[in-house]
Formats: C-alpha cells, sequence, structure tokens
C-alpha cells in the first residue's frame, strides 16, 4: 500500500520548481510544528492555568466567607473596604429580583463554573453579568444570607476562540515568511549555478565564475569544481579554434601550390581541369569540415530576409542548369545570424544544384519562399528532383552519412546537412527536411521573426 500510495501524494509537487516545492514543504513542516506547539500549549499548559486559577477564586470566596462570619459588624465594614481597595472584591446584598446571566460561553468557561460550584458547595451560583454589571460574580449565602462577590472576570476567563484565531493567524504568516526566507537562501546559489550553466551551454565560459568563498562548505566546493571546470573547456575551445586555423592554413597552402603547378606543368587541357576540379572538392570538404567544427555560440540581430537570399543565390544565377524562382516579401525579418544564415541558404542551394535535377529537362529548378506563423518565420526551399527514400529521411542531417541513392552517393564530405542543422540550432530555431508530395526534396527552416 506505501509503494501505491507514494506517487499519488508526490504528483501536485510535480511540474513545481525547486524554489516552489521547498517552499511548499518547508511551510507544511512549519505549519505542522506550529499547530502541533499550540496544542500542547493549550492542553497541557494553558487550561490546567486557568483551573488552577478556578480554585484560587474559591479560596478567595471561602476566606471572605469565613471572614464575615466571624466577624463582627464593625470590623466587617473594614475588611468590605480593604477587599475591594486592595484585591479587587466587592461584596453586595444578593435580592430574589436579581438579573442573573450565567457564567459559561465556552466548553471550558463551563468546566471553570462546575470547578467552582464543587469547591464551594451546590448552592454557590457563578454569573457573568448581575442587574447589568458585568464582572465574575459568585453567589454564596452565610446563615440566611445571601450575598454576590464581584470580581475581575479576567481572573478566570479564558481566551476567545477569536484570540486563538489570531494568534494561529500570526503563527501562520510567520510561519510562511520564515519558509521563504530559508528557501531563497537555500535556492540562491542553485538559481546561480543554473544560470552559470546556461552560460556555458551558449560558449559564454568566461561569464561564469561562481563564488568561491561562499560561507556553505559544499556550495563552495561545488562552485570551486565549476569554475575550474568552465575555465578548462575555455582553454579547449581556444586550443580548438587555434587547431581549426592551423589545419585550414597548411592544408589551403600546399592547395594552391598544386593548383598552380597543376596549370604549369600538365599540357592536356581536360586533365588540367580535371586536377583542378578535384582540387576545389578538397577545398570544400575542407570548409564543410571547418563550418561543421564551428562554435555553438552565435550572436542573434534582426536580419533581412530578402538581401540574404539574394547575395546566396548570385552564384548560382549564371549556372545554365539551374532555374531558382524567390517570393520572399522584401521587409521580413528573422532573428539570425546573417553570416551563417547565408551559410546555410548556400548549402541548401549547392545540395539541390548537385541533387535536385529534373527527370524531364535535366535543370535543377528551385522554388524559395518565407512566411509568418505565430511570430516564426518559415523559410522553405524545394527543388523537384527525385526525392529521398523515406528509410534515408532521417538519416540525412547525421554527419558523413551517405546513401546508396543517386542523391546522397555522390563525392563528397557528407556534412552539408548536418552543418545546415547544427547552424540553425545555434539561433534558436528547427530545420526538417522531407518528400515534397508534388515532388523533389522540401528543406524547412524555423526561426524567429526579427522585431
Amino acid at each position: 500500500m506505501t509503494n501505491m500510495d507514494t506517487p499519488s501524494i508526490a504528483q501536485p509537487l510535480r511540474g513545481l520548481s525547486l524554489f516552489w516545492r521547498t517552499f511548499i514543504l518547508l511551510s507544511a513542516l512549519m505549519l505542522c510544528s506550529t499547530l502541533v506547539w499550540l496544542l500542547m500549549f493549550r492542553t497541557q499548559e494553558y487550561e490546567p492555568r486557568v483551573l488552577r486559577n478556578a480554585h484560587q477564586i474559591a479560596t478567595v470566596v471561602n476566606l471572605t466567607r469565613n471572614a464575615l462570619i466571624h466577624t463582627d459588624s464593625i470590623a466587617r465594614i473594614s475588611l468590605l473596604k480593604t477587599l475591594a481597595d486592595e484585591e479587587d472584591v466587592r461584596l453586595t446584598v444578593r435580592e430574589p429580583d436579581d438579573q442573573v446571566r450565567p457564567f459559561g460561553e465556552s466548553a471550558l468557561e463551563i468546566r471553570l463554573a462546575q470547578t467552582l460550584i464543587e469547591r464551594l458547595g451546590p448552592e454557590t451560583l457563578v454569573a457573568s453579568s448581575v442587574n447589568g454589571t458585568h464582572g465574575l460574580w459568585v453567589g454564596f449565602q452565610i446563615e440566611h444570607d445571601s450575598y454576590w462577590l464581584q470580581m475581575d472576570p479576567q481572573r478566570m476567563r479564558p481566551l476567545s476562540n477569536a484570540s486563538w484565531i489570531v494568534w494561529l493567524a500570526l503563527a501562520v504568516l510567520l510561519s510562511l515568511m520564515g519558509a521563504l526566507a530559508i528557501t531563497a537562501r537555500i535556492n540562491r546559489p542553485l538559481k546561480q549555478l543554473s544560470l552559470a550553466a546556461s552560460r556555458v551551454r551558449e560558449g559564454r565560459y568566461h561569464d561564469t565564475a561562481l563564488d568561491e568563498d561562499a560561507n556553505t562548505p559544499e556550495i563552495r566546493e561545488v562552485n570551486v569544481g565549476f569554475n575550474r571546470m568552465a575555465e578548462r573547456l575555455a582553454n579547449v575551445e581556444d586550443e580548438r579554434k587555434l587547431m581549426l586555423a592551423g589545419i585550414s592554413h597548411d592544408l589551403r597552402t600546399p592547395l594552391a601550390r598544386l593548383r598552380l603547378e597543376t596549370e604549369l606543368s600538365v599540357p592536356d587541357a581536360d586533365a588540367q581541369r580535371a586536377m583542378a576540379a578535384d582540387i576545389d572538392q578538397l577545398d570544400d570538404i575542407i570548409d564543410k569540415f571547418l563550418g561543421y567544427a564551428r562554435p555553438d555560440h552565435t550572436e542573434l540581430e534582426a536580419v533581412l530576409l530578402a538581401p540574404v537570399i539574394s547575395k546566396c543565390i548570385t552564384p548560382f544565377t549564371s549556372a545554365s542548369r539551374m532555374d531558382i524562382q524567390v517570393h520572399v516579401p522584401e521587409d521580413l525579418q528573422v532573428m539570425a545570424d546573417a553570416v551563417e544564415l547565408g551559410r546555410v541558404v548556400s548549402n541548401l542551394l549547392e545540395n539541390a544544384r548537385r541533387y535536385g535535377q529534373s527527370a524531364q529537362d535535366g535543370i535543377s529548378h528551385v522554388e524559395i519562399d518565407a512566411q509568418v506563423h505565430n511570430k516564426r518565420v518559415l523559410l522553405r526551399i524545394r527543388d523537384q528532383g527525385t526525392g529521398v527514400p523515406e528509410e534515408q529521411l532521417s538519416h540525412l542531417t547525421q554527419p558523413f552519412y551517405r546513401g546508396d541513392s543517386a542523391r546522397t552517393s555522390a563525392i563528397g564530405s557528407g556534412l552539408g546537412l548536418a552543418i545546415v542543422e547544427r547552424a540553425i540550432g545555434r539561433m534558436g530555431g528547427q530545420f526538417r527536411v522531407f518528400n515534397h508530395a508534388q515532388g523533389g526534396l522540401m528543406a524547412v527552416i524555423d526561426l524567429k521573426e526579427g522585431q
């Protein structure tokens, strides 16, 4: 039964942040402790104390009655005056037509009245008002005479329910304030750690320094370890950038010399063109590797989409076997990095040029359009080629993937669509590729609309 009940108890807290879960649990703990303490105080301390007061009042009544019995009339007047001045006790004669209001509005007051009657005798009366005068009235008899003894009612009247509610509300308020303060103090270093982790994820390694002088040893150790990790990642990133720059320089320099030597040493023009094409392909593969290994962090800004696309299609307009149709509003903006977005569009156009030839005329017909939907811009690039087998669609964005079809078996790095997906992810967007219902491959880029 315990294992079955546990999920149902934890279910209401699911989905809440750590701050609110800690706050709720601490509040519940403090409220339960306060309620238990109030209950113990009322049963073990407050009620017995009130009942003891009832016994003391009964003693005062008995002493007063005995003093009246054994005092002559002259001394009795002096005694009554002393009781009124020093003990706040007033004695009056009880008349048969007195208007009496019984004492006892709550269960505890009824118990107090019964305690007095038990101590003073069954003929005793306990009232809260006599002839419209409020107080603690105790009626008793001396031989054939009846008297009222009036005292301050606060001597025996317990706290009212309204008073208990006020105290309980104050305890609840203080408990909630205490839980809030404790939760905020506990959650603060965790919140700072979460923000620092977000900066590391974005590649901002030098903006992640946490307090290494925290008072709590556990928090201090976590902060020191996180700072050392961020510094290590920053060093790795710097080394990667340096290595990529070195690779780019060291590979392209011999490729340039090789191109020059080929043009000078090979007399056959066709052989020269073939060797130059191979060198261009090597250079393109190097570009793909460097593009895929770029840092993950990208600074975004509002970019006009139409000029970026116009710049990207310029190298392809001179191609005799490629036709590009663009339907993009001139004022449409997206949140992106202009250079990264240009690389993405160029990669997709190059992919369409190589593999998107129409079966009818052998020309790569490409359609580019963009629409706004729910403050998101959908940029669609479609060719009219043969498409891709359905079982290979999910693998197209995997690095170095090549399928068996004509579209994916061409010579290349296998990084084109992988670079596109990574670049779109760095800009906070989504990339999808699928076969269009009317033929060809459709690539969809989903980016936030620029402000």
